[in-house]
């Protein structure tokens, strides 16, 4: 573990924010525009799954004639339109402004596309205070390849090992281990805050706040985008 650790790269969905009910009713909005009801599925039914996947699943449900990017564009308008109802995981919009008052940099790095990302930060009001973020639409491979975090350490001009990672599911411990970061599990009620997978995490979060207990004030850095 390096002496101290000089950046951070947070998750979103489920680590920051609880998206998920606006990915649900988005989902269900923009399926009803193009003649399929989904209402009849429960609120979580596709929790932690890939969009594409998400469409593999529903395909037989929706019209014939419907194309793949057509379906997802709708459903990111919606969502984007729906922002203003997501709601911060506790101590996230805190944390990170704590952060950033101590001028540590901050990154985010997200299997979400470009406009779900910065609906997000725009509806944390936390844009301002991220030296950039990492969506889908940036990377050849989502997690849980290597590609977005190592991409992240990249751009910091840091070693991956003096940044830490934030993350709520396996799918991102395992992209940011891959990637050299020190990964951090964040325990959450969605997660049972339970970690059962491999590689395991190089350590655990029960809240956002802890985090802060390993940037103290006086080893803070800052470096420019």
């Amino acid at each position: 573990m390096p002496a101290r650790f000089q950046a951070v790269a947070w998750d979103i969905d489920g680590t920051l924010v609880d998206s998920e009910p606006l990915h649900h009713r988005a989902l269900v909005a923009a399926s009803l525009e193009f003649g399929t009801d989904l209402r009849d599925l429960p609120d979580m039914a596709f929790r932690g799954i890939h969009m594409g996947d998400v469409w593999q699943l529903l395909r037989d449900r929706l019209a014939p004639s419907l194309a793949e990017e057509v379906w997802a564009d709708a459903i990111n308008r919606h969502y984007v339109a729906g922002r203003r109802t997501l709601r911060p995981l506790p101590g996230a919009v805190e944390t990170i402004r704590a952060l950033h008052r101590q001028g540590v940099p901050q990154v985010c790095v997200s299997n979400s596309c470009r406009l779900v990302v910065d609906a997000n930060l725009d509806a944390l009001d936390v844009a301002a205070c991220m030296t950039f973020s990492i969506s889908l639409d940036d990377v050849t491979e989502g997690k849980p390849s290597p590609l977005p975090y190592a991409g992240a350490a990249e751009r910091l001009g840091l070693a991956p090992e003096t940044v830490v990672a934030v993350e709520d599911s396996a799918t991102g411990i395992r992209s940011a281990r891959a990637a050299g970061l020190h990964a951090l599990f964040l325990r959450t009620s969605d997660n049972g805050g339970v970690w059962a997978g491999e590689p395991k995490p190089d350590g655990m979060l029960k809240a956002l706040t802890d985090l802060l207990a390993l940037f103290p004030a006086e080893g803070a850095i800052s470096l420019k985008s």
